[in-house]
């Protein structure tokens, strides 16, 4: 059952810290368009997030002006970017978050005798005079400086104290000790902060920060231990998505404080109404699936299968439930989609599901539904998900299909006879291949010329029965760079040609980017 926040004082309020949009993309093929972060960073906004990390402006003309549109149109949060140690990365982040209404500057540098010896290959005195210098350049810039010490949990002690004290003295406001490779366990790290605010003279002068990757599955625990210790905000990503094992989860430490308020009595800002929609959006712009199992969000986070817990779920929901579907956005009631539903129906239906569409996109989202009803006898609320998922991930791609006929069967070889608009303008070709979905790469490859090598291609489907819905998954890897798509159609074939073309508009976002090493927190 989830239990009331605690509205205490301020000393019990702790940040959320979103890096959806900076740790978050630098996840393989999780890229967004300027469009896409535009759009997360609003959402972000509006639920109550406290400081939104926009992304690192030094890397790429498009992550700059990304950052800086953010800034401009941010009502709430504080709109942070990310800066190494060098003076130009401040200087380029300080112009990108200036017009925000509360503009921060978050900028790092590694701190671990391994960071030291092998990335920086500087010695200590050299790493604490340039925490010394970035931090004031900063500060000259704007008033809210965040330092993080990165490997922080892999830090001697006595240096990072020195470090620590030193960013303080000079000007930051926030201080964050990561567990950027995920080594900790909760109760080093909580040691560890508890250790350093005791033996810093300045530490009631700034605000602690706790960052943690998943690698060995402990990224909430430490982060909420991080708190225990005298944190008070936490670093993390909707459906934890981030480098390597991803970040802490955003959705699950801000309801693990709801939840068990008892024993964590602290309290965030965030609406957790609007939870499964963040992550449903987050998950729509990456093409990254959130595992069927995944705690809060999941799809099978509220589902009761055995016969034992429908029983028990029948007679008391709290029997197998410690939280309402509710209270994460998701309604227990439920419309039965079909041919004869109308816009109405399938607008409330969208708004249950945790969407909230203009009224173009309601409009080709409520025509794809109405074809998808004519070809299915029961529309599932998984084939809506998959249908504006996949109508989200194209609205912005410059690569569309326009129509597509396979001629496949035992005589082979298979044929594709493909149209695509590409840049408002139609093109046509024809392509065989060994067995249709090959005739149907073979056709875009045509069409669109690239050197993209097909990693993964992967075919589920969404609901029972033989009229599902099929989603297919797609991974193309080019010059070292990955990305990932999907598309949905009840026809595997469409669902395949959407689910390339798609990736391949990535890949064009790609090439247009220069990410220079960033090794951040």
């Amino acid at each position: 059952m989830t239990t009331t926040p605690n509205s205490g004082s301020d000393q019990d309020r702790v940040r959320i810290f979103d890096t959806t949009l900076r740790d978050g993309e630098q996840c393989p093929g999780a890229s967004m368009t300027f469009e896409e972060k535009l759009e997360v960073a609003e959402l972000l906004d509006e639920m109550g997030v406290d400081i939104i990390e926009a992304g690192f402006p030094i890397a790429s003309q498009g992550d700059f002006e990304s950052v800086a549109e953010i800034a401009r149109r941010a009502k709430n949060a504080v709109i942070a970017g990310l800066s190494r140690a060098a003076p130009n990365d401040i200087d380029r982040c300080a112009e990108a978050v200036k017009h925000a209404r509360r503009p921060r500057i978050h900028t790092f540098l590694s701190t671990s005798p391994v960071h030291m010896k092998w990335k920086l290959q500087k010695e200590p005195d050299e790493v604490y005079q340039m925490v010394i210098n970035q931090v004031t350049r900063a500060r000259n810039h704007v008033d809210d400086v965040e330092w993080s010490a990165e490997d922080g949990t892999r830090t001697e002690h006595d240096f990072l104290c020195r470090c620590v004290e030193a960013a303080i003295k000079a000007g930051a406001t926030t201080i964050n000790i990561p567990d950027t490779v995920g080594y900790t366990t909760p109760e080093e790290y909580a040691a560890l902060f508890r250790m350093v605010r005791e033996r810093v003279p300045n530490s009631d002068k700034a605000v602690f920060s706790v960052h943690c990757h998943d690698d060995l599955g402990m990224a909430v625990a430490n982060s909420l231990a991080g708190v225990a210790g005298g944190a008070r905000q936490i670093e993390c990503t909707i459906n934890g998505i981030g480098e390597r094992a991803g970040n802490a989860s955003l959705e699950e430490v801000v309801m693990a404080m709801k939840v068990r308020n008892d024993v964590m009595p602290w309290h965030t800002g965030v609406n957790a109404q609007m939870l499964m929609r963040a992550s449903k959006l987050v998950s729509a712009v990456t093409s990254f699936p959130v595992q069927y199992n995944k705690a809060v969000v999941g799809r099978n986070a509220f589902a009761h299968e055995s016969g034992i817990h429908q029983d028990g779920m029948l007679k008391h929901t709290q029997t197998y439930e410690i939280m309402r579907p509710e209270d994460v956005g998701v309604k227990q009631t439920s419309l039965v989609m079909g041919k004869h539903s109308g816009r109405h129906a399938f607008r409330e239906k969208l708004k249950e599901l945790g969407y909230e569409l203009g009224d173009n996109a309601l409009n080709d989202a409520f025509n794809r539904f109405k074809d998808l009803a004519d070809r299915k006898k029961i529309v599932y609320d998984e084939d809506i998900v998959a249908l504006v998922d996949d109508e989200i991930a194209q609205a912005h791609d410059r690569i569309k299909i326009v129509s597509l006929t396979v001629i496949a069967g035992t005589q082979g070889p298979q044929q594709a006879t493909l149209v695509l608009d590409i840049d408002g303008h139609h093109h046509t070709t024809q392509a065989k291949g060994n067995g249709p979905v090959d005739a149907i790469f073979n056709a875009i490859h045509q069409l669109v010329p690239h050197t993209a090598k097909l990693m993964l291609y992967q075919v589920h489907a969404v609901t029972e029965g033989t009229d599902a819905q099929a989603e297919v998954s797609v991974r193309l890897e080019e010059g070292g760079k990955e990305v990932t798509a999907r598309g949905a159609d009840p026809d595997t074939l469409v669902a395949s040609a959407r689910a390339y073309i798609t990736a391949l508009n990535k890949l064009a976002v790609k090439r247009q980017s220069v990410n220079p090493q960033t090794g951040a927190a």
